[in-house]
């Protein structure tokens, strides 16, 4: 059974660290650097997590988390809401669940008035860009930056919701 839930399960920072780990180190070459900055962002995020403006979504099969994204919140009357840890595995990928997630993350962001939604990727990934312009969501900057450890060409893209 597959099923999308809303909120922390124990154990799912470690298996969305261990998606993210890895799907980027075995595509992009990404090593311990990414996956240590992951586990971090993703532990700070959850220590400081409010459910008035944060939001995190599992998909879940069989009770294995498979996929995840996030509304980080924090900053989102200045800078908008931040979207993060948008991810779906091998054995899922192609079958609507990430278009699922982005969904109920845009339907959260509308609920609670934000004005914008921001992500930062890089050049390449080529499906989850696919689902980000077919929701509304705009490059809006680019630069080449080693933020997660190999060089890459660094995108933001911005979904303005009023």
């Amino acid at each position: 059974m597959i099923s999308i839930y809303k909120g922390y399960l124990p154990g799912s920072i470690g298996r969305v660290v261990e998606l993210h780990g890895k799907y980027y180190g075995d595509n992009w070459n990404f090593g311990a650097f990414f996956e240590g900055m992951i586990a971090t962002s993703m532990a700070e995020f959850i220590a400081r997590y409010d459910s008035s403006r944060d939001a995190l979504w599992l998909v879940v099969k069989d009770g294995r988390v498979e996929g995840s994204i996030t509304i980080d919140g924090i900053h989102a009357e200045s800078e908008g809401a931040h979207l993060r840890w948008f991810i779906v595995s091998e054995n899922l990928r192609g079958n609507g669940y990430g278009k699922q997630l982005l969904n109920h993350a845009i339907q959260f962001c509308e609920e609670r008035n934000y004005t914008s939604i921001y992500l930062r990727t890089f050049e390449g990934l080529h499906a989850a860009r696919k689902l980000y312009e077919q929701a509304g969501f705009r490059l809006v900057h680019q630069e080449v930056g080693d933020h997660w450890g190999p060089v890459v060409n660094v995108q933001e893209f911005v979904l303005k919701l009023k």
